[in-house]
């Protein structure tokens, strides 16, 4: 079969292999989406309250390959909510020593 068919039989190995990949790396596959809007939120707020730098300029800071569908800026809270790939989380300024901390995902106030 290899000598009449050798492009299906690379390609029928090639799958299997990135099939044996793919399982053997799940765990790190499932975290991958809440990586991204994770990052995004506290590197943003990072960017923002603790650099006091201008949003135009943090908003191309934090700009990757992935995209986030959405980035919220809640300057009266000093609060920052990313979302992208199903995932959102968010980030707020807890002050000038301690800078930004991520919020737990069912949380929706800052940690004392």
């Amino acid at each position: 079969m290899i000598r009449r068919r050798p492009l299906r039989t690379l390609l029928l190995v090639s799958v299997l292999l990135l099939v044996g990949l793919g399982w053997h790396n799940r765990a790190h596959l499932q975290a991958f989406p809440d990586i991204i809007s994770a990052y995004t939120a506290k590197e943003y707020c990072s960017c923002r309250y603790v650099m006091n730098n201008p949003a135009p300029y943090c908003d191309g800071y934090v700009s990757q390959y992935v995209p986030v569908s959405q980035l919220l800026d809640d300057q009266s809270r000093k609060r920052v909510t990313a979302s992208g790939l199903g995932r959102s989380n968010s980030a707020v300024w807890l002050g000038p020593r301690q800078g930004c901390q991520l919020l737990p995902a069912a949380s929706t106030s800052p940690p004392p």
